[in-house]
């Protein structure tokens, strides 16, 4: 196997927590879809209709968990490679009041302390911090972005 080559065991991971994730919500939908019952089954339809839902949502919030835990990960290796030599720890080289710790974050970040508002600046780029968007991919950025907010919600920046 080359070193360019990615694991073919590892990759498939993520797409079947996105499949998970697709056939939970079609699932959850189809729980709530309308019905034609008689007034007998109307009352077992109901309890039905809550366990169903009450089961995909015990799913959802089981499955994300691991599905984002992988991307916090990968976002750390491409943060540690693409990021660090100016935010090493979730501190600023060049602008230091501009962290990215959570107050930091809360006061300079466009748009607040979001993934969305991290993926934005490090595609776009802002003042002295280069855009990324065209070096890396759209699901490194979500990668690094998820990571970025997760130490700083987290208070985990060194």
């Amino acid at each position: 196997l080359s070193a360019t080559k990615r694991d073919p065991l590892v990759q498939p991971q993520k797409g079947i927590m996105k499949f998970t994730a697709l056939a939970s919500l079609v699932a959850c939908t189809s729980a709530f879809a309308p019905q034609k019952a008689t007034p007998t089954q109307t009352k077992m339809l109901g309890v039905k209709e809550t366990a169903a839902a009450a089961v995909m949502a015990a799913g959802l919030l089981v499955a994300p968990g691991a599905s984002f835990a992988a991307d916090i990960e990968n976002g750390a290796t491409i943060f540690a490679g693409n990021c660090a030599a100016c935010h090493a720890g979730g501190n600023n080289v060049i602008q230091t009041e501009k962290t990215l710790r959570k107050d930091a974050l809360d006061s300079y970040l466009e748009g607040g302390r979001k993934v969305e508002s991290v993926v934005y600046q490090v595609t776009n780029g802002k003042n002295a911090m280069p855009a990324f968007g065209g070096r890396l991919s759209d699901e490194e950025i979500a990668d690094v972005a998820s990571y970025v907010i997760d130490q700083a919600n987290g208070d985990k920046w060194d």
